[in-house]
């Protein structure tokens, strides 16, 4: 995910930038809803997804549970699990192995996600070969394997693998890829859940998930990296020194991080929080010896004017999403350090110049909430990297402006019937830098995607979306001009 930016110019930037807004366009966030669990407890995928990979009230409690029934699991589980060990040698640990379980079945489910888009028409490009087409008539993007289950009572995992992405011979990549230990809070009286722990390869406990959304695009703000004023003399050390220029933040939230995480949900409640602590370089390998923390705090409060009902975990039936009326609250913070000029990658030849190490932060909150077949959710983020560039000597680092930049999204859905569903969503992200690197004509850049979404099966959903989009350059251009690449997709996505 890193770059070397020696010798790149406002305008090479600006295209290559464009190509990656433009083709992330193209893909289809990983996901995933688990059939395997629909096999093993013999129900359908709508017990815990309103509009799968989505989750509901009951696939919340099902997945804080460990991937089991939150209430007489053993009651509901159709195809029962292999017992490694006998119950006797739970009473006799720490002098016997503590018993365990592995799924009666390989819990392997696949998912298979394509679109077709048509775009406004794009201005003739300056740069020969630059041109994309108006349409693709079908765009296989990602076929997915999945894994998820439970070691027993307390350890679960998930594993799931875009084996390919993109079409034939393209190359896949890990999602998440985890293991989790429930419930460690009980060997000190804690009540149920106050205490868990979570390792491996996983997407940060965001306010709304990326990697299990509903939606045929990312979200703007998640795929927002941090990249300076860019400067054809960025590494030349001249009097003056280089320009503000050298930060160069590949982390996003929008990929999966590899660390380990603690967090609870007191008793499976309405209050949750999380501290992860990660390489911070996507799931690309660390280059640092220093960690990133991310925390994360959130807040329920159930509206259920009955106080029966606001006791019990609701599932979605045939006649629609068994949601409690709710609003979330919740609020998140992340801290890194970003290694820069490794190796003398920025200022070759300099030796008084090493390792840099940026300090940066995201900062935001959100609110989600829920009223019968109606949702309205929304996230606001902030992120501010220091920017140290280099001084007049070229013996040290100082602080210049510093990068920044925000925005986030809000989203309405609402189920007319219990397989129809239109949606709407406004993302913004206000970069200054950006608009100086030629990303987009404004400062502010925004899009709306109105869309509809219908499941011709439980496991089968077919989706449309339009994109009024923001402008972007047309490559090789001189001045830069610019274009509105508005556009239509429409999906079909199913699991088996």
């Amino acid at each position: 995910m890193t770059s070397n930016r020696t010798g790149v110019s406002v305008l090479t930037f600006g295209m290559a930038a464009a190509c990656l807004v433009w083709f992330g366009y193209l893909s289809v966030p990983r996901a995933s809803a688990i059939p395997a669990f629909s096999r093993k407890y013999q129900t359908s995928c709508t017990t815990c997804h309103n509009n799968f990979p989505e989750l509901n009230d009951f696939g919340l409690a099902f997945k804080k549970n460990g991937f089991k029934f939150p209430k007489d699991d053993e009651v509901f589980v159709k195809e029962p699990p292999v017992l490694l060990g006998a119950k006797a040698q739970k009473e006799a640990f720490p002098n016997a192995l503590y018993p365990g379980e592995i799924p009666g079945n390989l819990p392997i489910a696949f998912r298979y996600s394509g679109f077709a888009n048509y775009n406004s028409k794009i201005p003739f490009a300056a740069t020969p070969g630059t041109n994309v087409p108006r349409t693709d008539l079908f765009v296989p993007n990602t076929f997915t394997i999945l894994s998820a289950g439970s070691f027993g009572p307390s350890i679960s995992f998930w594993v799931d693998d875009d084996i390919s992405v993109g079409g034939a011979n393209a190359s896949g990549s890990m999602g998440d890829g985890y293991l989790k230990v429930n419930d460690l809070g009980h060997w000190i009286g804690l009540p149920k859940d106050t205490l868990n722990f979570r390792m491996g390869q996983f997407e940060l406990d965001l306010p709304f998930s990326q990697a299990r959304t509903i939606n045929l695009t990312d979200y703007d703000i998640y795929d927002q990296a941090s990249i300076a004023l860019v400067n054809p003399n960025c590494n030349v050390l001249v009097a003056p020194a280089a320009p503000a220029c050298t930060t160069n933040n590949p982390f996003m939230f929008s990929a999966p991080q590899r660390g380990f995480e603690i967090g609870g949900y007191p008793n499976d409640g309405n209050f949750s929080w999380s501290i992860a602590v990660v390489n911070g370089n996507n799931d690309n390998t660390a280059v640092q010896n220093s960690k990133d923390i991310y925390v994360r705090v959130s807040q329920l409060f159930n509206l259920e004017r009955d106080p029966n009902v606001r006791k019990e975990v609701q599932a979605a039936g045939p006649t629609g999403p068994r949601d409690h009326t709710s609003i979330r609250f919740g609020a998140f913070y992340y801290y890194g350090r970003n290694a820069l000029n490794i190796n003398q990658s920025l200022f070759p030849g300099v030796s008084a110049l090493g390792t840099v190490r940026e300090p940066f932060y995201r900062v935001g909150g959100d609110v989600r909430f829920k009223y019968r077949t109606f949702e309205i959710y929304g996230l606001g983020m902030y992120g501010h990297d220091k920017n140290l560039i280099p001084d007049a000597t070229g013996t040290t680092f100082v602080s210049t402006t510093p990068v920044t930049f925000s925005g986030g999204f809000v989203q309405a859905n609402y189920w007319i019937y219990p397989w129809l569903m239109p949606l709407v969503r406004y993302d913004f992200v206000n970069s200054p830098t950006d608009a100086q690197n030629g990303l987009s004509s404004h400062d502010t850049r925004n899009r709306v995607s109105p869309g509809v979404q219908f499941l011709a099966r439980a496991n089968l959903k077919f989706a449309f979306e339009y994109q009024y989009r923001w402008q972007i350059p047309v490559p090789g251009t001189t001045p830069v001009q610019f274009y509105r690449a508005n556009g239509f997709l429409s999906g079909v996505d199913f699991v088996f």
